[in-house]
């Protein structure tokens, strides 16, 4: 990579793929973190950025709640999933004290125009701080807004060496999305994949979500249509729930490629609810050939279309 950069950024990460959709609720995050845990599978080291500010849910999805985030040398250690350090997280949600507490950040704070007190810096001249969450006046005086803190996910975690880094974002095409690929544009290979739903109040939302690709620059690596369909666990006849199609129609209309629909699954819904590994614990689910395709399809063209 072209960046000059220190042991604390990415400059060890290969590609850097963000899950984007101009909708809410269509499973950004239940994507992100199974893609990490099919990349996982596929002996890949995976990095997770959740970044979803007001809905962090990540760190439950992986069983990494309450978990707290450590300094070394190299700055901000994330939280590392599995015993083989495999699967590493930083997310939002590491910075709340309170799981049930609110993020509520508005006008100039979450535009990054005005002063918002972020978690101490690697660099702070005390060297005392346990975790992210302490803080204290010596450090950095404080930072402006969601911008500030992106940059700091960006720039002060140890993130080391990855073959992917899986970035969950918000919803939408607003400030958050123009901190975030600002911060992330310098560390290229950069693209993304973008999640709907079939139905065509969602894909409508998702279409505007590929403009802002195309006017970003993002490479688009393809289209995902999640909660297609519910398959039946007794006699496997599927029910278009939420009508079907809309997302392949998307893809086909954008030029993009479609990489699968992922059918609504009990099995799925209650691994992450669990926090468990639904790749290695349900391969005869109805979720797993969409969602191992899906992964393939990723380690195939990503190196090629993202080079």
């Amino acid at each position: 990579m072209g960046t000059a950069a220190g042991p604390g950024n990415l400059a060890g990460v290969r590609h850097i793929l963000l899950v984007l959709s101009g909708k809410g609720g269509v499973g950004k995050s239940t994507i992100s973190a199974e893609l990490a845990l099919a990349l996982r599978h596929a002996g890949k080291k995976v990095g997770i950025l959740d970044v979803d500010l007001c809905g962090p849910s990540i760190p439950r999805m992986l069983r990494a709640q309450g978990r707290a985030v450590h300094q070394c040398d190299g700055g901000w250690v994330p939280v590392f999933v599995d015993q083989e350090q495999s699967i590493s997280l930083m997310s939002v949600g590491f910075l709340l004290e309170n799981p049930d507490e609110a993020v509520v950040w508005r006008g100039p704070k979450k535009n990054g125009n005005a002063a918002v007190r972020l978690p101490a810096s690697p660099s702070c001249p005390r060297g005392t701080h346990k975790s992210m969450r302490e803080s204290c006046g010596s450090c950095a005086p404080s930072a402006p807004g969601f911008s500030a803190l992106i940059k700091q996910f960006v720039s002060d975690v140890a993130w080391g060496q990855l073959d992917y880094l899986v970035v969950d974002t918000p919803p939408g095409t607003s400030d958050e999305h123009m901190a975030t690929v600002d911060a992330l544009r310098p560390y290229s290979p950069l693209g993304a994949l973008v999640v709907t739903t079939p139905q065509a109040v969602s894909v409508g939302d998702v279409r505007r979500e590929l403009t802002f690709c195309r006017k970003t620059g993002l490479q688009v690596l393809g289209v995902v249509e999640n909660m297609s369909g519910f398959v039946c666990p007794h006699c496997a006849e599927c029910t278009n729930v939420f009508s079907q199609g809309g997302g392949e129609e998307l893809a086909t209309l954008a030029g993009v490629p479609f990489l699968g629909s992922v059918p609504l699954d009990p099995e799925l819904c209650g691994s992450l609810e669990e926090g468990r590994d639904f790749i290695r614990d349900f391969p005869k689910s109805s979720a797993f050939p969409a969602l191992f395709s899906i992964a393939q399809k990723v380690l195939s063209q990503a190196p090629a279309r993202l080079s």
